[in-house]
C-alpha cells in the first residue's frame, strides 16, 4: 500500500513521529512550519523550564539529541539539571533536527481531513492539492487550544487580540510593546510568571493576579531535591518517575482521576531560577476568584473577590491571560464534521487506545491531546520518547 501517512504538525511531537515512521520505511508526508509555536508564540528571551534531560526530541537514529546539536553548533554543553536552555537554542535545535531527519517537510497548512468511504483519509492542504492518506497523525501541539475562562471572556466578545484590551500570553512574542504601560497578567504557572518578569524587564508596570493563597510558588533547585527518591526529567519523586517512564497504565484509570492528574501533576509552578527575578520585579494580587472583566473607557477592569470576601476592582492598560490550554476536538476545525462527531472523547479530549490510535481506525493523536489518555508527560517534549516509537509501531502493524 503506497499511500502515505499524513503527519499534521512540525513541532517536537510531529517531527519525532515522522522520524520514527521514516526509519521504518513508511511513506510519510509532514505538514506545517517547523517549531512555529515556539518561534512565534513564546516571548523573546524566554528560558525553558524543562531541564536538558527533558528537552530532547526522540528519534531512532543516534546523534540527534539536544547535546548533539549543541556540539555541532559549538554551543556550550547543556547537560546538568542546573543548565538552562534559551528558547532560541531549542528552536534552532528543532530546525536542525527537521533538516536532518524530516527534510521533505511541506510548509503548508492542512485545511481538511475526511474519511474516505473505501478506507483511508482525504487530506487537503491549502496548496490546493488533495490526496489520500492511509493514516493521519494529529500533532498540532497547542494550536487553537488556549483557554480563556468565561469570567474574562465577557470583556472581549469577539475574542482576545494582541492589540485589544485583553489577550492570550501566546499572542505575544515581543513584550517590549508594553514598555511604560500598566499590565495585569492572570495566572500562576510558568508562562504567567515568566511573561510578567520579561514584560517588567522590558519596562512595563506589571502585576500578577493569581487565585488562592500561596498560588504563586516555585520549584526547588536541583541541589535541594530529595536524594533518596528516583530521578525523573521533572524532579525526584515516585509519582513523577512513574508518570514519566510508565505512562501505559495511565489510560486504565477512571476518567475523573486521569483528568485531575493531568491538571494537577506538574501543574502551576514557577521554575526555581525565576524566583529571584520575579520577587524583585512583580507584585502579586492573591484573589479567591475573578468575578468578571469589562472594558471601561478603553481600559480593561477586573472585578475580583479578595480572600477576605471583599470585592475589588483592578484596572490596567492591558490584561494578559496566561490561563493554560484545554484540549477540545471541536476546536480542531481541519478535522471534518463526520470525524469530529464520530470520535470518542472525554471532556473534549480524544480517547486513545494502544499506540495512540483514536476510536477512528487510522487516526492518531500525539502530544498534548494525548495527555488525557497517557498522562501529563505528554505535555512535555520528553514525552516523545514514549509516544513516538509506540505510535509508529502500532501504525506499522495496523497498516503495514
Amino acid at each position: 500500500m503506497n499511500q502515505p501517512v499524513a503527519v499534521i504538525g512540525a513541532g517536537p511531537f510531529g517531527l519525532s513521529t515522522a522520524a520514527h515512521l521514516r526509519a521504518r520505511g513508511i511513506p510519510v508526508r509532514v505538514f506545517g512550519e517547523p517549531m512555529v509555536a515556539w518561534r512565534d508564540h513564546m516571548p523573546a528571551g524566554m528560558l525553558l523550564k524543562s531541564t536538558p534531560a527533558a528537552s530532547g526530541i526522540d528519534c531512532p537514529q543516534r546523534g540527534h539529541t539536544l547535546a548533539d546539536y549543541c556540539a555541532a553548533a559549538d554551543i556550550g554543553p547543556l547537560v546538568t539539571d542546573e543548565d538552562i536552555i534559551p528558547v532560541e537554542t531549542f528552536i534552532a535545535y528543532g530546525e536542525w533536527f527537521q533538516r536532518r531527519l524530516v527534510p521533505e517537510l511541506e510548509r503548508v497548512r492542512v485545511v481538511s481531513v475526511d474519511r474516505r468511504p473505501g478506507g483511508g483519509f482525504e487530506v487537503k492542504p491549502d496548496s490546493g492539492e488533495q490526496f489520500t492518506a492511509r493514516a493521519v497523525v494529529v500533532a498540532t501541539g497547542l494550536s487553537g487550544l488556549s483557554h480563556l475562562p468565561p469570567e474574562l471572556a465577557t470583556a472581549v466578545p469577539d475574542g482576545p487580540t494582541p492589540t485589544g484590551p485583553l489577550s492570550y500570553s501566546s499572542q505575544h512574542h515581543d513584550l517590549g510593546r508594553f514598555a511604560g504601560k500598566e499590565l495585569i497578567v492572570v495566572g500562576a504557572g510558568q508562562s504567567a510568571l515568566e511573561t510578567a518578569v520579561l514584560a517588567a524587564e522590558a519596562g512595563a508596570r506589571v502585576r500578577v493576579v493569581a487565585r488562592g493563597r500561596g498560588a504563586v510558588a516555585f520549584g526547588a533547585p536541583p541541589w535541594e531535591q530529595p536524594r533518596f527518591r528516583p530521578e525523573s526529567p521533572f524532579g525526584r519523586a515516585w509519582s513523577l518517575w512513574a508518570l514519566s517512564y510508565h505512562p501505559q497504565p495511565f489510560r486504565y484509570l477512571p476518567a475523573g482521576v486521569r483528568h485531575h492528574l493531568v491538571r494537577r501533576v506538574l501543574g502551576p509552578l514557577g521554575a526555581w531560577w525565576l524566583r529571584e527575578r520575579f520577587e524583585s520585579a512583580v507584585p502579586v494580587h492573591e484573589v479567591s476568584g475573578i468575578v468578571r472583566a469589562e472594558v471601561t473607557g478603553g481600559r480593561p477592569v477586573l472585578t475580583v473577590r479578595t480572600p477576605a470576601g471583599e470585592s475589588r476592582q483592578l484596572e490596567a492598560d492591558h490584561v494578559m491571560a496566561a490561563t493554560g490550554y484545554r484540549v477540545d476536538i471541536a476546536a480542531m476545525g481541519f478535522l471534518g464534521h463526520e470525524l469530529r462527531t464520530g470520535l470518542a472523547v472525554s471532556r473534549g479530549a480524544p480517547r486513545l487506545g494502544a499506540g495512540y490510535v483514536s476510536s477512528v481506525p487510522g487516526l492518531y493523536f500525539t502530544g498534548l491531546p494525548a495527555a488525557a489518555s497517557y498522562g501529563p508527560v505528554m505535555r512535555f517534549v520528553c514525552g516523545t520518547e514514549f509516544a513516538s516509537p509506540r505510535l509508529a509501531a502500532h501504525l506499522a502493524a495496523a497498516h503495514g
